[in-house]
């Protein structure tokens, strides 16, 4: 069985979201990208503690494709240092992991 991750991201937009979620499914890689929000995070960025709302993408894809995934997501992101984290789909049921390996190929 392959390895399958979900990458999540945030933007500080949800037309920002939208041209993520958009550019990573048309070009095959990621199966499905879920869009939530707005969120509020609350974080440290250059010394000093910020609160905004964001958008949070849920994109899921084989492991294999993390790099082009990750490159994708910079490429389309308007942050100098997005939040692109990927975390291990330990199990799933076959089909969908079958159509996630589908949509990405």
């Amino acid at each position: 069985m392959a390895e399958y991750v979900q990458v999540q991201t945030t933007a500080g937009s949800e037309e920002e979201a939208g041209l993520i979620s958009s550019s990573l499914v048309d070009r095959h890689l990621a199966a499905c990208v879920q869009v939530v929000g707005p969120i509020v995070s609350r974080y440290r960025w250059r010394g000093e503690v910020e609160v905004e709302r964001e958008w949070l993408c849920l994109a899921k894809s084989e492991a294999a494709r993390y790099p082009e995934v990750e490159e994708a997501i910079r490429e389309a992101h308007s942050y100098e240092e997005p939040e692109i984290v990927a975390i291990p789909i330990l199990g799933g049921s076959a089909g969908y992991l079958a159509w996630i390996s589908e949509s990405v190929r």
